[in-house]
């Protein structure tokens, strides 16, 4: 069973899991990783959660507020536990939270070379949206919102 734990980027759980979100997308970014790891820093997310079962950090997600919605950050599920529905859990936990937190849509980005993560977002009635901020130039980058709230 998966539990979940509200807390912030000094969670020690959700650093660790970071630091290996952050081997993952170093491969799968390529020659952009450090285009997309300069909008990924940690420091000061004030919602974070942290995914376990039978107390391991399996899993890990963040909002931040970007222009009056919640932006989802930092999605990672340990390898070993993918399709067991742990980012599904994750992304629903967080937008439960941004909903009491007064937003009434959530935003996102992915790499549309992470046809997972496109798939789990739409499964989970994102919908397409044009890129973003720091995104709008990025011709792989995938911007979705859903609204979660109202």
């Amino acid at each position: 069973m998966i539990s979940f734990k509200r807390t912030d980027s000094d969670n020690a759980d959700f650093r660790e899991l970071v630091i290996q979100l952050d081997k993952y997308l170093a491969v799968v970014n390529g020659e952009q990783n450090d285009f997309f790891a300069a909008y990924n820093k940690i420091d000061q997310l004030k919602h974070v959660i942290v995914a376990y079962i039978d107390g391991v950090p399996v899993g890990c997600g963040a909002f931040k507020p970007y222009e009056g919605m919640a932006e989802i950050k930092r999605m990672f599920t340990h390898p070993r536990y993918r399709g067991q529905g742990v980012a599904g859990e994750v992304l629903k936990a967080l937008e439960t939270w941004a909903a009491e937190s007064g937003y009434d849509e959530c935003i996102l980005e992915t790499g549309s070379f992470m046809p997972d993560a496109v798939s789990l977002y739409r499964k989970h009635q994102y919908e397409d949206i044009p890129r973003y901020g720091q995104y709008v130039d990025s011709k792989d980058s995938v911007c979705m919102k859903k609204r979660v709230g109202g």
